[in-house]
């Protein structure tokens, strides 16, 4: 039997709201990962991309990466992981590194042998690139085999990635596929193989509500049996012949999600009700408000959270206020405003990239030119001159316009219009690559990316050619893997 925990999106380094506090929370629930895996003696832990937030992860995140990994390594537990679309490089992984350091193993088309279980790796790769992938992998001669992976598959709501395809013409035939990308955990069953979901071990966007945790999955030829009898902590989400899937939390900080629908003549004073009759206490605070009442102040809401010790508060009014008969005012976020007319565009992929840089970025002034030179350069080095080509249909490109949730392919716009980060987008998850740019949260914006044809990452190219730190090197405490060495 090979039991193995199986987790994904862990993001660390991930700065959300600009609280350093959430930065730690982003590693404290990855080490809770490791903890629980130590404790429970499992025989390998699997994560399936995006172990950090971004390319070029902090001093100190990877510090308390490195310190739980050894953790790991000194249990005997092995850590196999892949390359998401938030972390990757052009040139070396940080997978690369940790592997250097006996930490971690990269899974590729070779086998990786765990009990009975052959474990496979395929990192993200972007759309553009996807139709001449050959779903090609070495035999193995285990019982079970299970590939890892990262990407919006389908039949997961917004996958773009095409699952039969991929198992039809696979050269090993997988009893399951452990994904990453998507937040929300599921599970679905293609091609006689489990298709699973481990969902993030921390909320990276408001949209995000249901609790996190991640999967433990059994390959044995009792697996049902192991699935009916899951602990307390446990719920079992799929059982199929030799493979149990089965769910545990994690412990993480609280969001506390305030929904007011306003009446007629109902206001601020009815929202600062509302948000009375929860325990604020070290925890997010998201206020949305919803129906027929006057508009609402932030300021207020706000004040009165934080004064009940909320860590951070986010007040969302989603209304289209009608002040007369002849007067609309639209309460709405401006920067949205001006993405959606950028979008009206019909720009380029690269453009849209350089106008990111530009306009909302928090690349410093100094280095916007440098960080501009580097994009394109990049794009050119890929032969991704297709990027330099406008969009089609002015308003419906795929990559930037927002998709039927009302979010943005890209992460260009929040689910809220508000600053709930990039994941609201596709059942949060996002497609853009490693180089996510946080900006002003407090503005409304969002942590965005760069466009996955610009400046997505393949595993293969060996560019050198990387973007310069924001901050050049400290700020934010962004380190170059040079620097980190």
């Amino acid at each position: 039997m090979t039991r193995v925990i199986h987790t994904g999106d862990t993001h660390v380094g991930y700065r959300q709201y600009h609280a350093p506090e959430r930065q730690r929370d982003f590693l404290a629930a990855f080490e809770a990962v490791v903890a629980d895996a130590v404790d429970d003696d499992v025989d390998a832990v699997v994560h399936a991309g995006d172990l950090f937030h971004d390319r070029r992860p902090g001093l100190r995140d990877l510090q308390g990466t490195v310190a739980a990994l050894r953790d790991l390594r000194d249990a005997g537990i092995p850590f196999l992981a892949v390359v998401g679309n938030h972390e990757g490089k052009r040139d070396g992984q940080w997978l690369d590194l940790f592997e250097d350091l006996g930490l971690a193993e990269r899974l590729d088309a070779t086998p990786r042998l765990v009990g009975d279980t052959a474990f496979y790796g395929l990192d993200f790769v972007p759309r553009s690139r996807r139709e001449d992938l050959e779903y090609a992998f070495e035999e193995h001669d285990a019982t079970h085999a299970a590939l890892v992976s990262h990407g919006l598959f389908e039949p997961f709501a917004h996958g773009d990635w095409d699952t039969d395809r991929l198992l039809a013409e696979s050269t090993v035939d997988f009893d399951a596929v452990l994904l990453g990308d998507n937040h929300a955990p599921g599970t679905e069953r293609v091609h006689e193989a489990w298709v699973t979901y481990c969902g993030s071990t921390e909320r990276a966007s408001a949209s995000e509500r249901d609790d996190r945790g991640y999967n433990i999955v059994s390959f044995d030829a009792d697996a049902r049996a192991d699935a009916t009898t899951a602990n307390d902590s446990e719920d079992a989400d799929g059982v199929g012949e030799g493979v149990a899937i089965s769910r545990r939390g994690l412990d993480t900080r609280d969001f506390v999600f305030v929904d007011v629908e306003l009446e007629s003549g109902e206001g601020t004073d009815r929202v600062r009700e509302a948000v009375r009759q929860h325990d604020a206490t070290d925890a997010v605070v998201v206020v949305t408000v919803e129906g027929d009442g006057d508009p609402v102040t932030p300021a207020p809401v706000e004040e009165l959270a934080r004064d009940d010790g909320a860590l951070v508060v986010r007040v969302n009014d989603r209304r289209d206020v009608t002040v007369d008969a002849d007067t609309s005012v639209s309460f709405a976020d401006p920067d949205e405003a001006v993405r959606e007319r950028v979008r009206d565009l019909g720009l380029s992929d690269a453009a849209r990239g350089i106008d990111e840089t530009v306009r909302e970025s928090k690349v410093a002034d100094t280095n916007v030119r440098g960080t501009v030179k580097v994009r394109i350069e990049d794009v050119v080095d890929d032969d991704a001159l297709d990027a330099f080509t406008p969009a089609d249909d002015t308003g419906s490109d795929g990559d930037a316009t927002a998709a039927e949730d009302g979010s943005d392919d890209d992460a260009t716009a929040a689910e809220d219009g508000s600053d709930d980060d990039a994941y609201a987008a596709k059942g949060g998850s996002d497609e853009v690559a490693g180089d996510a740019t946080a900006t002003d949260d407090e503005t409304g914006s969002e942590d965005t990316g760069s466009d996955d044809t610009a400046e997505s990452v393949d595993a293969t190219d060996e560019s050198p050619k990387e973007a310069p730190a924001a901050d050049g090197g400290d700020g934010d405490g962004q380190s170059s893997m040079g620097e980190f060495l």
